[in-house]
């Protein structure tokens, strides 16, 4: 299954911050929005990804405050992305390897959706158990000879 599948499937909303907003605004908006990374963006450009883990190892664990520190002073710089051809199989493998938890999905340049791991495993899953039931009915005489 190709990554734009899944975007068809959840959607696309891309959620962002910009690069000089307070980590307090990032923080909040993740809150509101129950999510757990945003997009740094400006001019419609992909300068990084804020999470909640770049907020704990940077503000918290190191004594800074979330009013007062800037969004750019603790994003991800060095974003992975995937374009909308690639498949999910790539996407588990460089969420795995990378042990991150979002991908930004570009298209020409152009953040198109953002998938995360969640996104991911809940489509292979329930992939997986449609090929179960198919092959369940065939086993079981459920398909016509």
């Amino acid at each position: 299954m190709q990554v734009k599948e899944l975007l068809n499937q959840k959607g696309s909303d891309v959620y962002s911050v910009a690069p000089n907003e307070t980590v307090f605004i990032a923080i909040s908006k993740m809150a509101e929005l129950n999510i757990g990374a945003l997009l740094v963006m400006e001019h419609g450009n992909l300068l990084g990804i804020v999470s909640e883990r770049d907020y704990r190892n940077k503000v918290i664990l190191k004594g800074r405050t979330s009013k007062e520190t800037e969004v750019h002073e603790i994003m991800t710089d060095e974003v992975i992305r995937v374009e909308p051809t690639d498949t999910l199989n790539l996407c588990m493998q460089l969420m795995t390897e990378k042990k991150i938890r979002h991908l930004p999905v570009v298209n020409q340049g152009k953040v198109v959706g953002v998938i995360s791991i969640g996104d991911v495993v809940k489509t292979i899953i329930a992939r997986q158990k449609s090929e179960i039931d198919t092959l369940r009915d065939y086993i079981g005489g459920g398909y016509p000879a």
